[in-house]
């Protein structure tokens, strides 16, 4: 079922014809949203706008509603928006935006703010809850209604994939059309959602927002450029690196560098039997024709293919043990690769289902100049390319070293399902014409209270670039601690949300 929202009823719920408090609960408060996001902000959060111009109250923003299910602990409604491919109006084209509205059973009846979630990534979905009573999820519902919206390019949002990327044109076609899928235009989608589906009298038609990661960014250009339409702000992992720079890509990979290599050094300390197998799986990668082996997806398996494994392994909650297991599967009889392992890679490479992730991974980390493949120029800087170079560490009988979160060009070559996107790829990262993604003034002045998880150890985020941040942000609050991994949130959540939660509500004080 798809309706047009008429613009006379932008702040009413339409009535429905059953009135069970479920279906009350779950409906769509009718909001028009213009084609182009860069109104006024006054005409942005304020719950009585005059009336827009005719092409904006003929905006294409529908609302449809598949059929409502329950998981335990939770309703769950689905809901579909159509929204412009550019919120500024200068490209035409729409796309859809797919969000999940979940509510605990127990809640009916209730007026609870909305949480809206953005992922991380790039290029990641929204989580598919099966079970609600765990994790963050939990304690959320137990405070507010969740809103999970797959990011633009991601899940049932008009996803790019490896298939349909193609059909976007040459690639220049395909960058440019890449280039409207970052946080910028995600935010502006997250307001089309919250415009729609947060009633006006509803803490004012405001919502609070969490961001893992890379979501945790979205997060600060949520706050940068629709303050007034928040309530609140939680981030785990996620609070960007120095946002007062053009392009803080190059500090970025500088930065983590070291980390990356400290990571490498505590894995071989808890598993010293693995450096010696490493060093023959290198060796025996390097000595195949082409300098790899080639898997049954076409994707060359290299040895600086293979270093990626860190990516996994090594910034994430239990990531060691699991690169153990998967390392010692390598090797089958007659000097050949197990397909045990084959498969083990394939599961643990984003690649093929999340493209975006590869394609605009650089992207996130500048607001108007080239990153010129950062992570690349950084490795090939003398201070870390025989640090990280595989094959010298074999033939000098030192440990191979890990990469760590890092998308370089050579991926283009090596990665199958990534080949025909090169010369894409190419365009990105020579691209120096990004708009901004944060408001430096807009940060510092900012009365909304902000709650971040802080990791100290991160391999993903900077700790120091984020202060840099968190020092020129307004009203913020930093549980910084190192008994977590960037994974946090994912390996305990309710307790990390439940402490964000007193964070910002101030239950936790902090000298």
């Amino acid at each position: 079922l798809q309706h047009r929202v008429p613009s006379t009823h932008r702040h009413s719920p339409y009535l429905l014809a059953a009135r069970s408090v479920i279906r009350l609960l779950t409906s769509v408060p009718s909001r028009a949203m213009p084609t182009d996001s860069h109104v006024d902000k006054k005409q942005r959060t304020s719950s009585t706008t005059a009336s827009k111009s005719a092409s904006q109250e003929e905006a294409d923003v529908d609302g449809q509603r598949d059929v409502q299910f329950k998981v335990p602990g939770a309703i769950v409604t689905s809901r579909t928006f159509t929204v412009p491919l550019d919120h500024s109006g200068t490209v035409e084209g729409n796309i859809q935006i797919f969000v999940r509205h979940l509510v605990a059973p127990v809640q009916l009846g209730k007026k609870q703010p909305f949480l809206l979630y953005f992922s991380g990534g790039p290029g990641f979905e929204s989580p598919r809850v099966t079970d609600a009573n765990s994790g963050w999820i939990k304690k959320a519902l137990d405070n507010f209604q969740v809103l999970l919206m797959d990011g633009r390019g991601t899940g049932r949002s008009t996803p790019i994939t490896t298939n349909n990327l193609r059909f976007r044109g040459d690639a220049a076609q395909q960058a440019q059309y890449l280039s409207f899928f970052r946080a910028d235009s995600i935010v502006h989608d997250a307001e089309v959602v919250r415009q729609h589906m947060v009633p006006g009298d509803n803490y004012k038609g405001r919502l609070s927002i969490l961001g893992q990661s890379f979501g945790g960014f979205c997060c600060f250009t949520y706050l940068s450029m629709y303050p007034g339409s928040l309530i609140e702000v939680f981030t785990t992992g996620g609070v960007p690196p120095d946002v007062r720079q053009p392009c803080v890509a190059d500090a970025v990979y500088r930065g983590l560098a070291p980390r990356v290599h400290e990571l490498n050094r505590r894995y071989y300390k808890r598993y010293p039997g693995d450096a010696p197998l490493v060093r023959n799986i290198i060796k025996w990668l390097a000595a195949q024709p082409g300098g790899g082996r080639v898997l049954p997806d076409g994707t060359l398996l290299t040895p600086r293919l293979f270093q990626t494994l860190g990516l996994s392994g090594l910034g994430s909650g239990g990531g060691f043990d699991r690169l153990h297991y998967l390392l010692e599967t390598f090797f089958d009889e007659g000097d050949e690769i197990n397909p045990t392992f084959i498969k083990a890679w394939n599961s643990w490479q984003h690649w093929d289902t999340n493209p975006l992730y590869a394609l605009l991974h650089e992207s996130i980390y500048t607001q108007g100049e080239a990153t010129n493949w950062a992570a690349h120029r950084t490795r090939q800087d003398p201070q870390f390319t025989e640090l990280f170079d595989a094959v010298k560490a074999v033939e000098s009988g030192h440990e191979v070293l890990f990469t760590g979160e890092a998308v370089f060009p050579w991926m283009f070559d090596d990665v199958a399902c990534l080949r025909p996107y090169k010369a894409a790829a190419e365009l990105l990262a020579a691209k120096s014409d990004w708009g901004p993604l944060y408001n430096p003034d807009v940060l510092a002045a900012g009365k909304i209270p902000v709650a971040s998880a802080t990791y100290l150890e991160d391999m993903y985020v900077d700790y120091n670039l984020a202060q840099d941040t968190a020092r020129t942000t307004g009203e913020i609050r930093q549980w910084v601690t190192n008994e977590y991994k960037h994974s946090g949130i994912r390996d305990d959540g309710y307790r990390i949300f439940e402490r964000l939660l007193s964070l910002v509500r101030d239950s936790t004080l902090l000298e």
